[in-house]
Formats: C-alpha cells, structure tokens, sequence
C-alpha cells in the first residue's frame, strides 16, 4: 500500500511535470444544468467509494489482542487516523494536479489520460494490481462468511477448504466476468459509493450509535449522529442516481468486449 501511494504521488508529479495541456477547459462537462447536477451526485459517490472502509474496521480489529489494560481500540483508532491523512496526502495532489493539467478532459482513471513516462505507469498498474489483491480479501471476507454459512447450514455441504476454495474462486470469476463486461469506471465507482458504502460507513454506525450508548436527545452527540445519519441517506440516494444516468449514457456507444 505504501508504494502505491508514493507512485500515486509520482503521478502527480509527473502530470506536473507535462505542464497544462492545450485547448485546456474547467468548466463543467454538461452543457445542461440537470446534467451537471447528476455529475454532482454521481462525484459525490466517487468520493464515498474513495473514502469508504468503516465496514470492514471491526473485522481488522478483530485480529487485533485486547485486554482490559490495552484495548484494541486504542492502536485501531491510531492506524485509522494515520490512515486517512496517507490517503488524503496522496489522493488529492493527484486530483488538483490532473485537474489543473488537463481540466474537464481527464479520464475517470488517470492512467489512462497520462501517456508518458510508459515505466511510471506501468508501475502504477502494478501497485493497483497488488493493491486490490490485498484490498479484495478484506472487503470480499463478510461475502465469503455468508456464502459459506449458506452452503454449510442451508445447503447442508461438508465444511472443508475445496469448499471454501471453489466457493469463493467462484465468486471472484463472477465479479470478474461483471468487471469486463461492464467496464465503466467512474459510473460504477459512484454508484457503489452510494449504495453500497454510504449506508455500511455513514449512517448504519450513526445508528447502531445511537442505540446502544442512547445519547441525551438534543446534545451534540446526538446532533452529530442525526446530522451524519440524514447527510448519509441523501448520498445513498442521490449518488446511485447519478451513477446510473452516467452509466446509461456511455452503455449508449458500448460494444461487448469490443
């Protein structure tokens, strides 16, 4: 993850490095007010997909000792601090700087805008490769557990690891044959931010919050909890919407595996 985050940063400064491109454009993409309003909510899931990951904390802290002395929350709430500022420190120099390099123009994916160094990239697509391997484990596990609990409770299979391992090859080939066949990056990003990330890391904590500790109504837990909880609603329903209009447009001149 480290040096995924360092080539991230090389990027930006090799973007930097071209300088702006010609014939550049900030405005806004849509040439409608209703467009650019959909762009709004689908980036707004883009975001929440950047920034996501609260639904898989308890299953990282869960490997994690603690004792009544030592808590795991404690280092937890460290490594998730720390976390979040690497990323932030990464992701937006890339963003500002692609942004102020090539405008409207740039691409939902970056190296796909950026042409040159060639070795740069390609290290880039590296990292994202090992990146995602490791990534893919975590956020796929709850997936796994209820695929297995399934075929061992429900369908009555032999708990084994040839189950576990065809069970979950197979759902891996299945995201993967959806990932080729419906490769639209940036609308999908947006919509699973939305619908996906946006209740298990926005509100669904608020809520969970709220019920167990029963704040004082009115104070500003409370506050913060409802303002997180209604702010996390609205993107789960706006940022889909989005999405999926953007998506609907460019399906319009796909071509399967064309």
């Amino acid at each position: 993850m480290f040096f995924y985050e360092v080539t991230l940063l090389l990027l930006g400064g090799a973007s930097a490095d071209k300088g702006v491109q010609k014939d550049v454009q900030y405005g806004y993409i849509a040439t409608t007010t209703a467009g650019t309003v959909f762009n709004f909510f689908s980036a707004l899931g883009d975001v929440a997909f950047a920034y996501a990951g609260h639904n898989v904390v308890l299953e990282i802290q869960a490997t994690i000792p603690s004792t009544p002395e030592k808590p795991s929350k404690v280092p937890m709430w460290r490594g998730v601090i720390v976390a979040y500022i690497v990323v932030a420190l990464c992701y937006f120099p890339v963003a500002l700087i692609g942004y102020w390099m090539f405008g409207n123009k740039v691409d939902d994916n970056i190296l796909i805008t950026l042409e040159k160094p060639i070795w740069l990239i390609a290290m880039a697509n590296l990292f994202v490769v090992v990146h995602v391997i490791g990534s893919y484990q975590i956020y796929a596990m709850p997936v796994f557990d209820m695929i297995e609990t399934v075929l061992v409770k429900k369908l009555k299979f032999k708990p084994s690891w040839y189950l576990r391992f065809i069970s979950r090859n197979i759902y891996v080939g299945f995201t993967m044959f959806v990932a080729i066949s419906f490769p639209f990056f940036g609308g999908l990003l947006g919509f699973f931010g939305g619908f996906a990330f946006a209740p298990t890391t926005y509100f669904l904590p608020c809520i969970m919050w709220l019920a167990i500790y029963k704040p004082r109504k009115f104070s500003l837990s409370w506050w913060t909890n409802w303002i997180c909880i209604i702010l996390g609603i609205l993107l789960m329903i706006v940022a889909p919407i989005g999405a999926l209009r953007q998506i609907i447009l460019q399906a319009k001149d796909y071509q399967f595996y064309s």
